[in-house]
């Protein structure tokens, strides 16, 4: 039943992530791949919330598929870590190399901060 719950979660996630992508897109007024950044970053946020909240908890077996469920099935299927990688690589190749790098440094370090973040939430509630 975990593995069920686990594919379904991972498609609501892809779901969200087109959805989240779609709205961000349409909002954009630079030229540069926000959508990604935006659900790298939330996607973030969201794991370490569910990490610093489910951890509190006991380690039996409902909780961990529930962990599993949520974080690897609904996050891993809303963030996008190879999207990202070929963004950086077409900035760096299409625009200019400090596109590139900047756009993988605000990815990398606003996913972690967000990460950070969602854990000392998670542990504080």
């Amino acid at each position: 039943m975990t593995m069920l719950l686990l594919a379904v979660a991972g498609g609501l996630g892809a779901v969200s992530r087109f959805l989240a992508d779609a709205f961000v897109a349409r909002h954009n007024p630079f030229r540069m791949p926000l959508g990604t950044l935006v659900i790298n970053v939330t996607g973030s946020l969201l794991l370490g919330l569910l990490t610093g909240l489910l951890s509190a908890g006991s380690p039996d077996s409902a909780g961990a598929s529930v962990r599993a469920v949520l974080g690897a099935g609904f996050c891993g299927g809303y963030t996008t870590f190879s999207t990202a990688s070929v963004e950086t690589v077409r900035l760096w190749v299409a625009q200019d190399r400090g596109t590139g790098v900047r756009y993988a440094a605000a990815t990398l370090f606003g996913s972690v901060g967000a990460a950070a973040l969602g854990l000392w939430l998670g542990a504080l509630l």
